[in-house]
């Protein structure tokens, strides 16, 4: 309520928490009431850490190095005795001569090129006309197509080397000479672009928000948070890549999971606001009871995320580690947001949450349509309706129809809605339903028994790139795998085993599988050698990695069996071979544990062990359903040109990614549901309405929170990285089947089957297991004592 004081100012008063309160209770009575305080200092940390981004800058590596591989062995042996190796990044400038690359001009103009190239210090250049070159084959056998490869040190990271990229564009751009094409190789020098596309999933965000919501207000709200957690998070991101090894797409990655989970966390705890203030509590009173229900349900969803992510820490790689990191960071400051800095929100919106004018709507539509015309590159239509926003504002003040209020929105009784008639629907047809999706899902799973993990290489860029025109040049002119030779090395002690090397070129010049192999090329030093090795197959190809174990198993070590020779077979090809193989090693380990984990919590909080059980059998089928459209997409190659991409292997980190992040997201709605179900099971006994009133409570706002989720997600398809359109297309079609063949189908189909034995638990276990509760208590005792804030 309101009240003035004597000297006319108004005042709120609120009541506080009693001393029994929870303390989330009194965590969302804190940051409602000292709302000012709580909002600066959010504010305070966001500039403060873009500010700290501005100062110390960034840094981003992808080291796909495995711990004991033939390829990290080999590569400090390239380090030590060539000087070049170290980084795992490597590029090459490839042009083509009608007249012939021995041409005079077309040689002395192209040695100019290179030697401006050579001095970036961080580069280590090979040219077509040095003698190395020669040794190496770096000229086609038709003389009109050549290549200049460059590796880069260990110190340079990937930002670094995307902005040589573009240096070394502005040089070959400036190099005219007719009949000569020149194009850049190599997903390093490749240019990086920042995302926008968290920009369309964003407008559709606001279109669903106001939808779900019936409230301009309500829907700024999830998106003030998100926003703030993304930024944090983001630029937390930034910092964190100056002392660990974190791959310069964790920030897309951060961002795409951290807006989709914001808006998700807010969305849920300003729903349960609503219900509180619809139901006569005061706002302060319904943002305590928000952030003591809803509010743990989204920090226990939440730290199931994050505790998922931060598990891969387990499989002790420097790549897996930062992309854990950076995902967990960005999960758990949104999270934070969601539980301090909305209640602080809150408290400034007030009653006024309830309220949406004309001019609120309208400038709505005008954002979220500029919004979209940035994220899909129209900037002149965004800088329009942006200008229409504003311009709907100053009119409201002499329109006083656009600051009319609209009517509420009407709310029919839980039992006269569709999601209450659909749930009796299923019911009334459990086994169908249950036998139906289960089925489906199972056939959108068999794809995955074909899944073959590994790196996709150039040639799963874009059209016209000019990444991808150097891959297909190379090809023409070398065959597909002078895109990822091999190199064979070893260190030398005698001359005799500079002998068995010659040799051993010998073997695998007559390997299967093997193109050519160029040297034995020897070290200044003359204590190393290395053997170039060309495959007949592109560097994603199975028969690579086939080719790739066969020499390492039999060719190599019969070639050098009794020359003590210890050979060591590395570059970047076999370096993601071994990194595919640890992964697929380890992944069955992986996936148990956050089973497991995920069995054991639910089973504290729901005192069940059925309910937890075909949780996770239905998250296994959600995520297998998504890995199958993904393999689909993306290995067979089905639709996949639409999304401006090539078809080729999965990258084997982002199975183990996408499991532990979707099994945090699915909890959430997991906890949401079926909490609502124990609560009216335990009021009523009645199993069978239990679900129905249960599911009727939650289904908009599980429909609204996965269809957010589903457009952030689905928006990041449209980004320049392959690895991020597999991401977005797999979080989207995990959360899309997740919300509707399981939460609408499956759940309600199961749970009448199974009747009053899902609540059913051994007594013994029930005095041994921790209770978790996510739900809290639903209305707090209130002290006597009253406090006046200012409203």
């Amino acid at each position: 309520m309101n009240k003035l004081s004597n000297s006319g100012e108004r005042f709120e008063v609120v009541t506080k928490p009693g001393a029994d309160a929870s303390v989330w209770a009194r965590l969302g009575s804190f940051a409602f009431r000292r709302r000012r305080a709580v909002l600066l200092a959010w504010i305070v940390v966001f500039l403060g850490t873009f500010v700290a981004v501005g100062t110390i800058g960034s840094s981003s590596e992808s080291s796909f190095e495995s711990p004991d591989s033939d390829s990290l062995a080999g590569f400090e042996i390239l380090k030590d005795n060539f000087g070049a190796g170290g980084s795992f990044l490597s590029g090459s400038i490839v042009f083509e001569a009608e007249q012939g690359v021995g041409d005079a001009e077309v040689e002395s103009t192209l040695s100019g090129l290179f030697d401006e190239i050579a001095a970036f210090e961080e580069i280590t250049l090979t040219s077509p006309y040095s003698s190395i070159g020669e040794q190496r084959g770096l000229v086609a056998p038709d003389g009109k197509i050549a290549y200049a490869s460059i590796d880069f040190d260990e110190n340079t990271d990937e930002l670094r080397a995307s902005e040589i990229g573009r240096e070394i564009d502005v040089l070959v751009e400036a190099t005219e000479l007719d009949g000569v094409n020149i194009e850049i190789g190599g997903a390093a020098l490749a240019a990086f672009e920042p995302p926008e596309s968290e920009l369309i999933g964003l407008a559709f965000a606001v279109v669903i928000l106001i939808l779900a919501f019936g409230s301009v207000l309500a829907m700024g709200l999830p998106i003030g948070v998100a926003l703030f957690g993304v930024g944090i998070g983001v630029g937390t991101i930034t910092l964190l890549t100056n002392v660990m090894s974190i791959p310069d797409f964790a920030t897309t990655l951060g961002a795409m999971i951290g807006l989709g989970v914001g808006i998700d966390y807010a969305l849920f705890i300003v729903t349960r606001y609503r219900e509180g203030t619809r139901s006569g509590m005061s706002p302060h009173d319904a943002t305590v009871r928000a952030i003591d229900t809803a509010g743990r349900a989204v920090l226990f969803a939440g730290l199931t995320v994050v505790i998922s992510l931060l598990g891969m820490f387990v499989m002790q790689l420097a790549f897996i580690n930062g992309l854990a990191t950076g995902a967990a960071v960005t999960v758990a400051i949104t999270m934070v947001a969601s539980v301090t800095l909305l209640p602080a929100l809150i408290g400034f919106a007030g009653p006024r949450v309830e309220v949406t004018r004309w001019r609120g709507l309208i400038m709505a539509g005008f954002i979220a349509v500029a919004l979209l015309s940035v994220g899909l590159g129209f900037q002149p239509v965004a800088a329009a309706f942006a200008a229409m926003s504003v311009g709907t504002l100053i009119l409201s003040f002499f329109i006083p129809g656009l600051r009319k209020a609209l009517p509420p929105r009407p709310e029919k009784p839980l039992r006269e809605t569709w999601s209450y008639r659909w749930s009796h629907f299923v019911q009334r047809n459990p086994w169908p339903m249950a036998i139906g999706v289960t089925v489906l899902l199972l056939i959108m799973s068999i794809p995955v028994l074909g899944l073959r993990l590994g790196f996709g290489d150039e040639s799963t860029f874009a059209e016209g790139t000019t990444t991808r025109d150097a891959y297909e040049l190379l090809a023409e002119g070398f065959g597909p795998g002078s895109n990822g030779p091999l190199i064979a090395v070893a260190e030398v002690d005698s001359p005799e085993q500079f002998a068995a090397a010659q040799e051993l070129v010998a073997a695998l010049n007559g390997a299967d599988g093997v193109a050519r192999a160029l040297g034995p090329i020897p070290a200044d030093n003359q204590q190393a050698f290395q053997i170039f090795v060309v495959p007949e197959t592109g560097p994603q190809e199975e028969a690579t990695s086939t080719l790739v174990r066969s020499l390492r198993e039999t060719t190599i070590p019969d070639a050098v069996a009794d020359s003590g020779l210890d050979v060591k077979l590395t570059g970047a090809v076999a370096s993601s071979v071994d990194f595919s193989d640890y992964l697929s090693a380890r992944l069955p380990v992986f996936f148990v544990a956050v089973l497991s984990l995920s069995f054991l919590l639910l089973m504290m909080v729901f005192r069940s062990i059925l309910v937890p059980l075909k949780a996770v059998i239905m998250n296994l089928l959600s995520i297998g359903g998504a890995y199958g459209i993904i393999v689909v997409v993306f290995q067979w190659g089905w639709g996949v040109s639409l999304l401006g991409t090539g078809s080729g292997p999965i990258e084997p980190f982002l199975p183990m990614m996408l499991f532990a992040i979707v099994f945090g997201l699915s909890m959430d709605y997991e906890v949401f549901l079926l909490s609502r179900v124990r609560e009216e099971y335990d009021r009523t006994g009645d199993a069978k309405n239990s679900v129905a009133d249960g599911l009727a409570a939650t289904a908009r706002v599980i429909t609204a929170a996965a269809a957010i989720m589903v457009v952030v997600f689905g928006s990041f398809v449209l980004e320049d990285a392959r690895v991020i359109k597999m991401f977005g297309l797999g979080l989207a079609s995990a959360v899309f089947l997740d919300a509707t063949l399981v939460r609408m189908l499956l759940v309600p189909a199961t749970m009448e089957l199974l009747g009053e034995k899902n609540w059913w638990l051994p007594k013994w276990l029930d005095r041994i297991l921790p209770t978790l509760n996510v739900e809290g208590g639903s209305d707090e005792q209130v002290e006597p004592e009253r406090e006046l804030v200012d409203a």
